[in-house]
């Protein structure tokens, strides 16, 4: 950081302050503040944070873990600051304090807490006193998000410039709390090399390559999106999916379906057509048109050999292709002969799992991908491996595309989690495959308007109530971004 123009003490200097600032408005009235300093440059920014709020007439309590004379470099400089008594570290450190600010350890943790660090942690987590971190909850692990041993339990996290993977990734998000970004003069470029190419889902990241509708567009210039049905009684995922599609913009929308389930569809879908496709030989005529130019296989398909004859028949066919659901599950423990068959045509492919789904199709033949530790590193062997772009639902959904990018979305709500959700979500990329939007960008732009429309929805929502309040979080995406019309 220094290279790029700041001395590091001027930086601690800057870091401590926005410490200081979050530690007294979250002090809430009280005035007694115990600041917990680690051996590193982390501590450093909390010896600085202690002496700005000793400034300000709070009762500062220091202690660290270590010895002060092995403190070397800014983090010396800023303990040298300091004039108040520095304790060692112990339980009574933290008696009768009003706010904890947690100094011990940044994102550069990447090994487990043993002996007093873990001890420290759990000592802090048993006050029940409101903490304030600094950059990240101590025993978090910075790249993955997991935690090392114990971690501290934060109400408000302080870090600088820019979110760091732990803060977006479960569990490190809870430990994490509210998070203040402080700008302390670091260039983005610094910022963004230290990232390793993975971002926060915002419509800043993929809106370059959003499918406007243009004036002298037309529905066939859209796009022709097919949703492949199960039986009769199971079209209710296709339906959700289907009516998301047309609701993002595709310019047709047709629903495939077997003989007997055309009734029940037919009466329940208006904008959005119904055709007959038994199985993979009525899915290939169906496809014998040109026209239909992306499918989304799994929601309410069943598990088995007809659902995996079904994505061989779109795969050559040379269609997009998104995958949720049963198209997933239908490969358990193959992922090997998934990604062969993907790479026939070299098609344009999206899989949507959860965590379960995934799972199962990484269960065996693939073993080393369940492995990893950290949810991006994960996602990023099974996009490899795939040859395709892969959203891994959850809280902190994970979209990676096949060259090693990696976005994280934060703006799904709880009550997001409810049955036929995620068949919305598969209905709303392919909608915008449909329109031509890469798949990986499609893949981070449904997950972005997927949360916006829940929140839109608002607690109590089901699946039914995305697509109408999807209408008004479009409305506001088109005022906001698209080009002069």
């Amino acid at each position: 950081m220094i290279a790029a123009g700041s001395p590091g003490i001027e930086l601690m200097e800057r870091a401590g302050a926005a410490v200081a600032r979050v530690a007294a408005e979250r002090a809430d009235g009280g005035r007694r503040i115990a600041v917990v300093c680690g051996p590193g440059n982390n501590g450093g920014d909390g010896f600085v944070a202690a002496r700005l709020l000793q400034e300000q007439g709070f009762d500062v309590r220091l202690s660290l873990l270590g010895a002060r004379e092995k403190l070397i470099g800014d983090a010396a400089i800023a303990a040298w600051r300091w004039r108040g008594k520095v304790e060692a570290f112990g339980t009574n450190a933290l008696a009768n304090s009003d706010l904890i600010i947690d100094a011990l350890f940044g994102a550069g943790l990447s090994r487990n807490l043993t002996g007093d660090a873990k001890r420290a942690v759990e000592a802090i987590n048993a006050t029940g006193v409101p903490v304030v971190a600094v950059d990240l909850p101590s025993g978090i692990d910075g790249k993955s998000g997991q935690v090392r041993g114990a971690a501290v339990r934060a109400m408000h996290t302080v870090t600088f410039c820019r979110m760091k993977p732990a803060h977006l990734l479960m569990p490190g998000r809870i430990h994490a709390g509210k998070v203040t970004v402080a700008d302390i003069g670091i260039p983005d470029r610094i910022v963004a090399g230290v990232a390793g190419g993975i971002s926060l889902n915002t419509p800043e990241i993929w809106i370059g390559t959003y499918p406007w509708p243009r004036i002298d567009g037309h529905k066939y210039k859209r796009g022709h999106a097919v949703v492949v049905s199960g039986p009769a009684h199971a079209t209710g995922a296709a339906r959700l999916a289907a009516k998301a599609a047309l609701r993002t913009g595709a310019g047709l929308v047709t629903v495939a379906a077997p003989k007997a389930a055309l009734p029940v569809l037919s009466a329940s879908l208006e904008a959005v057509m119904v055709r007959e496709a038994q199985g993979a030989a009525g899915l290939r005529k169906l496809l014998s048109d040109e026209r239909l130019n992306a499918v989304l296989l799994g929601p309410g398909s069943g598990v088995g050999k007809a659902t995996k004859a079904a994505v061989e028949v779109v795969v050559k066919a040379k269609r997009a292709l998104v995958l949720d659901a049963d198209a997933i599950s239908s490969f358990t423990r193959e992922s090997e002969k998934l990604s062969k068959l993907l790479k026939i045509n070299q098609i344009q492919a999206l899989l949507t799992p959860h965590d379960g789904e995934f799972a199962r199709l990484f269960a065996s033949d693939s073993a080393q991908v369940l492995a990893l530790e950290s949810k991006i590193e994960k996602v990023k062997a099974a996009a490899r491996l795939l040859g395709a772009a892969v959203l891994l639902k959850g809280p902190d959904t994970v979209v990676v595309s096949p060259d090693g990018r990696a976005v994280i979305s934060q703006n799904a709500p709880p009550w997001l989690a409810t049955a036929g959700a995620g068949d919305v979500l598969g209905g709303i990329a392919l909608g915008l495959i449909a329109q031509g939007m890469p798949v990986f960008e499609a893949g981070n732009a449904a997950a972005w308007l997927h949360g916006e429309a829940a929140l839109e929805a608002g607690f109590g929502m089901t699946a039914e109530d995305l697509t109408p309040a999807l209408k008004k979080v479009l409305e506001r995406l088109y005022e906001a971004f698209a080009p002069e019309r």
